[in-house]
Order: structure tokens, then C-alpha cells, then sequence
């Protein structure tokens, strides 16, 4: 997939690239750097490759999507040993606040591990090009019990495919302050955890996504329908609600809906 071409002004705001990815720092296009910026801009760039091909996303559970491009890039998120049907992951992402959102167990054929957590010192910082899939991630706190709170411990990553800007949102604790929002850009769909008492409340979870303005909302992390309900019925005047029958879905810059749209998707 081709991306625009930053000025060194742009590229010196963007973190480094992730070890073991290409040389040649990749670029978002999920970024409004050059409006926020002065005397700067992206040039311009050939966008036929996002015309090209479907994303596929499948819900696995709990919080594990599995994204498939049209390159054939498979990728899980909050990877567990568990991706759901079909070859492993090309590239699996991962979160630490609880053991269902990560494994010490890797497969060797899996070719791209991406923790969310640093050291404790060093935040994670994930910008890597695999196929046609630039992944990037922007860290968040976690509640840390008796410490109080972790910084930089949980990772929204951000997938970017076939002009899509795909978000998720991993064990998010906090609402987003503008600085995060800044970081993370456009979003076109957005995974977010739903259960209301793990990560945060529900109508705190609500303000973040009526930040971000996503057109498609897929709930994840939840726990039996009545919690599912309870947001659903705290979205529904805003958004519209859709429940598919299956749990996998197409989507691309076309199929998007023109109305911001919460899909539910089976299994959890």
C-alpha cells in the first residue's frame, strides 16, 4: 500500500520504527498531522491501492480479533495461543493488564510479536509495515492495585489496511486525554471493550468512543448479554445498532456506514 510522503518535520513527531521493520520509517495516513501543523503537508500520494481489497475481521473472543487483508496479512489481536480458525497470525498484538490478553508461548512461526507493555521505563513503540498493513500502537495507564496506576502499560493499536484506520482499544482504563487522541488519529472501526467494572465504566467508555467518531463500533470484552444490553442502551441515540448473524465481516472505505453504526458481532 503506498502512504503519503512527510516533510523531516512530520517525521520527527513519529516514533521510531519498531526493531526488525523496514528502514524507511512508514507513515499514517490515519494522521491529521499537516492540518494541525504550520507549513506543513503531505504530498501527494496514488490511493488506488485503497480501492483494492476487503478487510476481513473475524470476533474470536473475549478480545481477540482476527484481521485478514487482502494482501493476506493475518493478524490477532490480544493473542492468548488462540486465533481462531485457519492458518496462525502473521503478526500477533498483545496486552498484559490480565493473563487472557497475552502468552510467554509463542509459536516460532508466528513472525511479529507485539507486547504492549515496555520495561516499566520505556514504553512499547510499535511502527512496523508488514505486507499491506502499517501496525502502530499509542500506550495508555492501567490501574496497578495497591501501586495506583501503571503508566504506558496497556497499547491501543491502530491497523492500517486498504485506507481503513482500524482501532483497538486493548484494556483501556482511563478516558483519553487529548494528547492520546492526537496520537491515535482517525478511526474508521473501533474494537472496545464493553464490560463496565474490568476496564471502566460504561458511560466512561461512551465518552471516549463520541471522541473518537468512528462509523463502525464493535463491542468486545464483555461478559453475558445483560452487560452487552447496558451498552447498547447507552449508545443508542447516537448510534445506530446492528447485530450480525455471523462473526465475521467485510468492510472497506466503501461499505462503511454513512451513519456511526455499533455491530454486534457473536461470541464473547
Amino acid at each position: 500500500m503506498k502512504r503519503p510522503i512527510a516533510t523531516a518535520a512530520v517525521l520527527a513527531l513519529l516514533s521510531p520504527v519498531t526493531a526488525g521493520a523496514q528502514e524507511s520509517e512508514p507513515v499514517s495516513q490515519c494522521l491529521a498531522v499537516a492540518e494541525t501543523l504550520p507549513h506543513v503537508q503531505f504530498a501527494s500520494f496514488d490511493v488506488a491501492a485503497v480501492e483494492k481489497g476487503n478487510v476481513s475481521i473475524t470476533f474470536v473472543g473475549h478480545s481477540t480479533f482476527r484481521i485478514e487483508s487482502a494482501g493476506g496479512v493475518v493478524i490477532a489481536t490480544d493473542y492468548n495461543n488462540y486465533a481462531g480458525q485457519g492458518r496462525l497470525p502473521d503478526v500477533v498484538t498483545m496486552n498484559r493488564a490480565h493473563s487472557s490478553h497475552y502468552t510467554d508461548n509463542i509459536e516460532p512461526e508466528i513472525t511479529h510479536v507485539l507486547p504492549g507493555w515496555g520495561d516499566g521505563v520505556t514504553p512499547a513503540r510499535h511502527r512496523v509495515v508488514v505486507g499491506d498493513v502499517f501496525i502502530r500502537n499509542v500506550t495508555t495507564d492501567i490501574r496497578g492495585g495497591s501501586l495506583g496506576r501503571a503508566p504506558d502499560m496497556n497499547s491501543i493499536f491502530v491497523f492500517e489496511v486498504a485506507g481503513l484506520c482500524i482501532g483497538h482499544l486493548g484494556h483501556l482504563h482511563h478516558e483519553l486525554s487529548p494528547g492520546h487522541k492526537a496520537a491515535i488519529g482517525r478511526l474508521d472501526v473501533v474494537f472496545v471493550p464493553v464490560d463496565g467494572s474490568y476496564t471502566m465504566a460504561q458511560q466512561n467508555m461512551t465518552a471516549v468512543l463520541q471522541d473518537l467518531r468512528a462509523q463502525l463500533v464493535i463491542p468486545m470484552h464483555y461478559f453475558g448479554p445483560t452487560t452487552l444490553n447496558n451498552f447498547l442502551a447507552g449508545m443508542g441515540e447516537a448510534f445506530e445498532i446492528k447485530v450480525n448473524s455471523t462473526a465475521t465481516i467485510t468492510v472497506s472505505l466503501k461499505t462503511l456506514p454513512d451513519r456511526p453504526t455499533v455491530l454486534v458481532l457473536p461470541g464473547y
